[in-house]
């Protein structure tokens, strides 16, 4: 039985690599029947796509600015996720904010990756935010995507110290590092349980 595994992407899509190279290292395919199957942005110039169409992925983009509303463009991308029977659907860096419909649709298999402990920061700039709040710790959450931003169970996080002195940028890049941990083994953990 396969488990296909779509990812959705705006950008650069390290988190995305990280769960390819992972699934390749480890032989999803083989020890869960687990796939990454497609690549998805709503970016065609995403660098993410090539990186995908490099390892063999099936990759498409669609522009949300094409679409009359947002409506319209999360029922063009279910119809492209749905054509890869996904187990699981994937946002790695997709930076679109989904529809009730859309997430209802894909509920307990909507995984998204969050740059902070949440349930603290939820939205954008959270290395700032976590900076300007004095925190001492700050990480990365893997969680379940509801209609609620950011509000979804939580799956697995990752914690990182915010050191004196840190900025923004060398929060993010501490926690980046770990995303890429974080995000295959919660991915894994998954797959084992479908």
């Amino acid at each position: 039985m396969k488990r296909n595994i779509v990812i959705l992407i705006s950008g650069g899509g390290s988190n995305m690599a990280a769960i390819v190279r992972t699934a390749q290292q480890e032989n999803w395919e083989q020890r869960y029947g687990a796939r990454v199957a497609a690549v998805l942005s709503n970016q065609a110039d995403a660098a993410g796509l090539l990186l995908a169409r490099e390892q063999g992925i099936a990759t498409g983009a669609l522009d949300h600015r094409a679409f009359a509303s947002r409506e319209a463009f999360d029922a063009a991308l279910a119809a492209a996720i749905d054509r890869h029977q996904p187990a699981l659907v994937l946002l790695a860096g997709f930076m679109r904010i989904l529809t009730p419909d859309f997430v209802a649709r894909y509920a307990g298999r909507l995984i998204n990756i969050h740059p902070s402990l949440l349930p603290a920061f939820t939205g954008l700039h959270t290395h700032q935010r976590a900076i300007d709040a004095g925190c001492r710790f700050a990480g990365a959450t893997v969680h379940q995507v509801t209609a609620a931003l950011d509000a979804g169970p939580i799956l697995d996080q990752a914690v990182v110290p915010v050191l004196p002195g840190d900025t923004a940028q060398t929060l993010a890049a501490r926690v980046l590092s770990q995303e890429h941990l974080l995000y295959p083994r919660a991915v894994r953990a998954l797959v084992r349980a479908l």
